[in-house]
């Protein structure tokens, strides 16, 4: 029996729709087979799958499985994909019937069956609303998330057995309901520094308000233990606060990094951002082999820190040249080309002198 269940997929900062396809075949001996261009985090979904499964209390197949990753030319990559496999299988062996209406399933799966955190989830239910999707299944940890994207339905899984349960009418989850957490401001700063707190330094801080204003760059030089971390730490304070769309925007790039807090559907603040002199080329402006945000895109709409400015390579400063012109930044790949924002407000720092 042949099933088919929708998925997504993370491209740069974007998504893509990929359909699971599921065939069970009597021919031949027992075998599983993912194909698709999937990752090894992808292949690894067997086992995932089998355990997660048999544990839900479910019977695996002990016949011919293949699994069709589609589109196939698509380079497919991390465990998002378990729960839409799994929930093929059960479908195709007839233990779980079709949904309703057309949906998309995301999460990864523990042994036990748990439906666990999956990075991306904001774009990829913001590609399916957009694709005309109205139903997404992800994992409970990621709901509120989730929920960021108008007119979506989005349905908490706790457990393969659950959401099981839920198509085959027993126990039906219900959608979650947002708070209105997201949209807290009175959270202080993530820096614990505010800039009406910092004491003196007029002239300096006068300085940082008009590049504020203008979104001008700025370079402080002075002796060590002058303030000059400080004030850049307390830049972001200064900042207007963000609006809807550019704080969905900031909460995109981190939930693509993985480094959307667990407690933090929305980032609300202005992001800060210091790496250290020893960054490589990638770490500050993206890349790799499937390409990911770097330093600069982390900081967009926010601050950049660079901090003992003549100690960073010359090709590392080099490389922001063009992001500071454009306020965006192309990774280029064999695979192909990834376009990541840039738009972020560059200070430094450094020493009259080496000594």
């Amino acid at each position: 029996m042949l099933a088919k269940v929708s998925s997504c997929a993370v491209i740069g900062l974007d998504g893509e729709i990929v359909e699971v396809e599921v065939d069970i075949s009597n021919y031949g001996l027992p075998a599983f087979a993912i194909v698709g261009l999937g990752d090894t985090a992808v292949q690894e979904a067997k086992e995932r799958v089998r355990s997660a499964v048999r544990n839900s209390g479910y019977n695996f197949p002990n016949h011919r499985i293949t699994v069709n990753l589609a589109p196939a030319d698509l380079r497919k990559e991390g465990p998002a994909y378990d729960l839409p496999i799994a929930v093929g299988i059960l479908i195709a062996s007839g233990q779980a019937p079709e949904a309703a209406l057309p949906c998309v399933f995301l999460g990864e799966l523990s042994l036990d069956g748990r439906v666990r955190h999956t990075h991306g989830m904001l774009p990829m239910v913001g590609l399916a609303s957009s694709r005309g999707f109205r139903t997404v299944f992800v994992p409970a940890a990621d709901a509120a998330e989730a929920s960021l994207v108008d007119g979506m339905d989005v349905i908490p899984v706790e457990s393969l057995g659950a959401l099981a349960a839920h198509l085959r009418g027993l126990d039906n989850i219900s959608p979650f309901v947002s708070d209105g957490a997201g949209g807290a401001e009175d959270v202080p700063p993530p820096e614990g520094v505010d800039f009406r707190d910092i004491k003196g330094q007029e002239h300096v801080k006068r300085a940082l308000e008009v590049a504020a204003c203008g979104g001008h760059n700025v370079i402080m030089v002075g002796p060590p233990g002058s303030g000059k971390t400080l004030l850049a730490r307390a830049t972001p304070t200064m900042l207007p606060r963000m609006t809807t769309a550019e704080a969905l925007e900031v909460t995109k790039i981190y939930s693509v990094a993985g480094m959307l807090p667990s407690d933090t559907p929305l980032i609300r603040h202005r992001p800060f951002r210091a790496p250290h002199h020893t960054i490589s080329h990638a770490g500050l402006v993206g890349g790799g082999r499937q390409p990911r945000p770097g330093e600069i895109t982390l900081s967009h709409r926010g601050v950049l820190f660079l901090d003992e400015l003549p100690e960073f390579a010359h090709s590392v400063l080099e490389s922001i040249r063009q992001p500071l012109e454009d306020r965006q930044v192309t990774v280029s790949r064999a695979q192909g080309n990834v376009t990541f924002p840039a738009n972020f407000m560059l200070i430094s720092a450094m020493n009259p002198c080496p000594c």
